[in-house]
């Protein structure tokens, strides 16, 4: 099956920045998301201030996603990295500041894990930076 051939699934993503001009960086990846082939924003919760979590630095801002897509999760993981890559991310070490950071929350109904990758995302329901935007969009 070809993507073009696959199904629409709705995954949701998590935004997150604390690093430079954090909201646009955001605004940035929204806009990258819905230019990527098999992808379109369907729906984004508004932006969020966090302090950060097991993490030092300045405040995040956060915001969630609806996209639909016909992407496979891998495929869309690696889309959300290419994305992170392009604005700068880097991973000197764990819960280091981020100048991007995408999270794939959900994939439709799937249950994925992998090395890569685990859907639902593990520690969503832990976060209240993911879980309020998300409630804003999909209650």
């Amino acid at each position: 099956m070809t993507e073009a051939d696959r199904p629409e699934v709705t995954a949701f993503v998590a935004l997150g920045a604390n690093l430079g001009d954090a909201a646009q960086a955001l605004r940035d990846a929204l806009v990258s998301l819905g230019a990527a082939p098999g992808v379109r924003v369907r729906k984004v919760s508004s932006l969020y201030r966090t302090a950060p979590v097991d993490s030092g630095g300045p405040d995040y801002m956060n915001a969630v996603a609806a996209l639909a897509t016909t992407l496979t999760a891998p495929a869309l993981l690696a889309c959300l990295q290419a994305i992170e890559q392009a604005a700068g991310r880097q991973r000197p070490y764990r819960n280091a500041p981020r100048t991007l950071d995408l999270d794939l929350l959900l994939y439709g109904s799937a249950r994925v894990m992998s090395d890569t990758l685990t859907v639902p995302h593990p520690r969503m329901n832990e976060r209240a930076f993911v879980l309020v935007p998300l409630a804003e969009i999909a209650p």
